[in-house]
């Protein structure tokens, strides 16, 4: 809401929780530039005396500008001697438009040694790579794959500062399967040494100097070392893995050369060899949907969590890339990337050939991206609000700092902010989200963002200014928090109250006198229950009988730290005709309303929702189209095990490849196409994602969930 409540009875009364979405690395849009970077020396950041908030465009100078009230806490703090200036005529200092903390709503601020653990400037991050060998993993193709293409198409993108000529990041490499082994790639060296750690109960490094190189400085000896760990593993017959030793070996890493850094796991089984964070199998798919579901939905102990909390501590994330055949945990072993602010792919029945495109534009995308590493965020707010509640990914050992072993452009963070006091109208309100974190190169920074609202007394102004996409952002999140502690049932219930409450509420205090029998919706919010529907309906919350529990708990895991414009699109899929496309378009076609009942037997369509996306083929489509974009006659001659487009010389084909590759770049993630032909055996799962129609599991159609948000709102002013 961008006009808050002036009293919590207020506030209470609406319904509506007060939330925030910071996403704080946010991906730029076209038009943007990136925040600027203000370095004030050994001065370092200017702040107040008593709240520690930082200057932002908010702060009055006083007292000719010898000093300035704090927008947070109205303490009054002088001005360092070397930050002065004069004040104009309307009180505002004359250096105030030549300086971002002054007059922008985002910046970076250089750090000084006093941001620095023990203070002492930090050293560039690393990135460590380390592959699991064992039979599945080499039967898969995942090894081969993986070496022949990890320097050329990814170890090149390493990121790198603005206007640097090479990366900083120091990169190493370890592969393991019951057992570590760690490779030394010194520049200096002819071939690489392998040297095997096989005490897993009590792990240690067995170097430093060698392990973490400079990709340009050692690239003969890691391509010599990619060249040869398929022909070393070639023959294993190793079935056991372990993991709890391969993060406690990275982690041991980064602290042994006193860096951040994160830890890149190619994984493939269940960790059943014996050995710490050793686990068992517990899948029970009858449990879903029950009031024991939480049982398999939490970790079965607390190895993987403990782990990830010694991880923060030393600004170590870990980012985990699961290729399994059955059961994996995912529930266990993803806690270490959720406390870490890591994350977690997942790749089912992984086959080189066909899969290999999807990880590898994944793994390509994840390393490129600009990252901060060893980060605290603390969220500031006026006299009157305060933060009181966080979901997200991440690891808070007191109530208010969010720490992040690493984040980037798709890490976000929910708020929920309370009333600790009145609110004036005169004076609005203020946050401010302040990231401490290392960049890229080494430096010590802090990412500022500033927000002022309104306050009001009337409930009209209320609905009026409220954010529904954020509204759905939070609404999931706290769903996904109570999934892990109530029955589903619950769930279920507490989101439909909380949907229906909100409306009573506006239709009680806001609408103009009408019938009972009208459905009278707010401008801002007619789109409330058709959300709460398809979050109710959502796999992450209500888990279909056909989704694995290792599917749920992935994607509870991704749903948790997913930012507004990715839950928007994951709830609500967007749908759109392809058969119809103009061919000299170049712009996405526009979408349609997510029901069979829109489909015609002669159409195409594509469906994406951020992670997944279909074609849909009509039986009577037309022959022309087909043999345009399939290059075959007919629709059953469609080759539906193929995931790429043909690369055809004609305009249709070449239009249809331009809105599948712009949808993509839209995306976080690579999403593999799967084409679906109408009355197929895949069909069912297409119309799943039809989030309108009446769900196979018996969830309600959105017409009918309309009906039942009616009569509990009648209900509810009755």
């Amino acid at each position: 809401m961008y006009n808050i409540p002036c009293t919590a009875d207020l506030l209470k009364q609406s319904h509506i929780p007060m939330a925030l979405s910071i996403t704080p690395f946010a991906q730029l849009q076209a038009n943007e530039h990136p925040p600027p970077l203000v370095n004030l020396g050994e001065l370092g950041p200017v702040r107040c005396n008593r709240c520690k908030a930082y200057m932002c465009p908010f702060m009055e100078f006083v007292d000719g500008g010898r000093r300035f009230q704090c927008v947070f806490c109205s303490c009054s703090t002088e001005v360092p001697a070397e930050y002065f200036a004069h004040l104009d005529h309307t009180g505002k200092r004359v250096d105030c438009y030549d300086r971002p903390e002054l007059c922008l709503g985002s910046y970076e601020i250089v750090g000084t040694k006093d941001y620095c653990k023990d203070g002492i400037l930090p050293k560039p991050p690393a990135f460590i790579f380390m592959i699991d060998v064992s039979y599945n993993s080499v039967k898969s193709g995942l090894v081969h794959l993986l070496c022949e293409r990890l320097k050329s198409d990814i170890l090149v993108n390493l990121p790198k500062e603005t206007g640097a000529e090479e990366s900083e990041i120091r990169v190493g490499f370890v592969t393991y399967s019951n057992v570590i082994h760690f490779y030394n790639v010194k520049g200096a060296l002819a071939q690489p040494q392998m040297l095997v750690v096989s005490d897993v109960q009590d792990m240690f490094v067995p170097l430093l100097d060698g392990f973490l190189v400079k990709l340009s400085e050692s690239e003969a000896v890691i391509d010599s070392l990619l060249a040869q760990i398929p022909q070393m593993f070639g023959d294993t017959r190793e079935t056991e893995t372990i993991l709890g030793p391969v993060v406690q070996a990275g982690l041991e890493a980064l602290k042994a050369a006193d860096c951040a850094g994160k830890l890149y796991i190619f994984h493939s089984s269940l960790p059943i060899a014996d050995a710490p964070g050793k686990l068992r199998n517990r899948d029970d798919r009858k449990l879903l949907g029950t009031e024991k579901e939480k049982t398999i939905l939490t970790p079965q102990n607390n190895f993987y969590t403990k782990l990830g909390q010694e991880c923060v501590v030393a600004g170590c994330s870990v980012d985990l890339f699961l290729f399994p055949n059955s059961y994996i945990d995912v529930a266990t072993v993803s806690e270490v990337c959720k406390v870490t602010g890591g994350q977690v792919y997942k790749y089912n029945y992984f086959q080189a050939d066909l899969d290999g495109h999807r990880f590898l534009e994944d793994l390509k995308s994840n390393v490129e991206r600009p990252v901060a590493f060893d980060a605290i965020m603390r969220v500031r707010t006026s006299t009157g609000i305060r933060p009181v509640d966080f979901w997200g990914n991440f690891y808070m050992s007191n109530t208010t700092d969010v720490e992040l072993a690493s984040v980037d452009s798709d890490k976000s963070v929910a708020v929920e902010i309370k009333h600790d006091d009145k609110l004036s109208e005169q004076d609005g309100a203020y946050i401010q989200a302040a990231v401490l974190f290392t960049s890229i190169s080494g430096q010590r920074r802090l990412r500022i963002h500033n927000l002022a609202l309104n306050c009001c007394t009337q409930l009209p102004d209320v609905f009026r200014n409220c954010e529904l996409d954020i509204l759905v952002n939070a609404l999931c999140k706290k769903a996904l928090q109570d999934v892990l502690s109530i029955p589903p049932k619950e769930v279920r219930e507490k989101l439909m109250n909380t949907c229906a409450q909100i409306l009573a509420c506006y239709r009680k205090n806001c609408a103009s006198p009408s019938s009972a029998g009208q459905l009278i919706l707010p401008e801002c919010m007619k789109l409330l229950p058709l959300y709460t529907n398809c979050i109710i309906k959502s796999d992450a919350v209500q888990g279909a009988s056909d989704t694995s529990t290792d599917d749920r708990s992935y994607l509870m895991h991704l749903l948790n730290a997913m930012d507004v414009s990715t839950t928007n699109v994951f709830f609500y899929p967007r749908l759109m005709a392809l058969h119809n496309v103009e061919v000299e378009s170049t712009t996405v076609p526009p979408m349609i309303r997510c029901s069979v009942e829109k489909l015609q037997d002669s159409g195409v369509y594509l469906l994406e929702n951020g992670l997944s996306m279909f074609m849909w083929i009509g039986m009577n489509v037309s022959s022309d189209w087909v043999h345009s974009v399939f290059g075959v006659q007919s629709a059953a001659q469609i080759d539906i095990d193929k995931s790429q487009l043909l690369d055809l010389d004609n305009l249709l084909s070449h239009r249809i490849r331009n809105i599948v590759k712009k949808i993509r770049e839209e995306r976080r993630r690579y999403m593999k196409l799967t084409i679906v032909r109408q009355r197929d055996k895949l069909e069912p799962w297409f119309h799943h994602f039809l989030v309108e129609d009446k769900g196979a599991n018996g969830t309600a159609s959105y017409v009918d969930f309309l009906c039942h948000i009616h009569k509990e709102i009648r209900s509810l002013l009755s």
